[in-house]
């Protein structure tokens, strides 16, 4: 076993916030749908809806850290965080020919040639 055990971080506040607005959602939902069962179902189900919204909170927290990590990590591997993306200094390669094709110097198809995806059908 060379796998090491990392020491688990202790949660920041925005993680706590999260959790707290998980259960309290929860504990509405819960009350609400435990409420049909009386007084004794609402707490019941407050209770147990405060406890999934946490873990729920949490969950979404912590998922939205992994997907910020990884988000930035392929910002960094194709260059737009600390990179040459965009920069008007980039080395291209040099023509092969020396010449430009003739479409991007303005040289249009002459009337008389057929295209090279071919002629086009006639009308019937």
């Amino acid at each position: 076993m060379s796998k090491k055990k990392r020491a688990k971080a202790p949660p920041s506040n925005q993680r706590l916030a999260h959790e707290a607005e998980g259960a309290v959602a929860g504990a509405i939902a819960g009350a609400a749908l435990g409420a049909a069962a009386g007084p004794p179902g609402a707490v019941v189900g407050a209770i147990i809806g405060s406890v999934v919204g946490a873990v729920t909170g949490a969950g979404l927290d912590a998922q939205s850290t992994v997907d910020t990590a990884h988000e930035r990590k392929l910002d960094e591997e194709i260059g737009v965080i600390g990179g040459e993306i965009g920069a008007p200094n980039l080395k291209h390669p040099p023509a092969k020919l020396g010449a430009y094709s003739s479409a991007s110097a303005g040289a249009g198809a002459s009337s008389d040639s057929t295209p090279a995806e071919g002629p086009m059908s006639e009308p019937e």
